[in-house]
């Protein structure tokens, strides 16, 4: 188990978990980050922090309690698989089993501050849209 929340996994894992119904896949990225780089068809979407300003988002608490059985893991998505870290210890906290997902849907900048060409569940091949 990691710091306060079940454990990371790849993004192919969570896609398989994901696909066996074994799990819920959460994109936790902002609204504007899901229309302008792209989302995962299928996801639920409840934002973590809302842009602009990337303020918490005061119905993260409901909205996830709402979307997610207690029975079911909850796999959880960001941009890189560090927001996601937050969102997994407060889902872990209202009694979910919740993981990150490492690299999460852009993954790390490369050397040019670009992201999309260093891991992340975009470039692994997973599903995705744009728009």
């Amino acid at each position: 188990m990691a710091q306060g929340y079940a454990g990371d996994i790849s993004p192919q894992q969570a896609f398989e978990w994901w696909q066996r119904g074994e799990a819920v896949l959460v994109d936790i990225r902002s609204d504007a980050e899901r229309e302008w780089v792209g989302f995962v068809p299928g996801a639920l979407a409840v934002a973590w922090k809302q842009w602009p300003g990337m303020l918490m988002n005061s119905n993260f608490d409901p909205a996830l309690l709402a979307a997610v059985s207690p029975d079911k893991k909850v796999l959880l998505l960001c941009r890189s698989g560090v927001r996601s870290i937050a969102a997994a210890r407060r889902a872990t906290e209202l009694g979910l089993k919740a993981y990150n997902i490492l690299e999460g849907f852009e993954g790390n900048a490369n050397e040019d501050g670009q992201r999309g060409h260093k891991g992340g569940w975009r470039y692994h091949g997973l599903p995705w849209r744009q728009g």
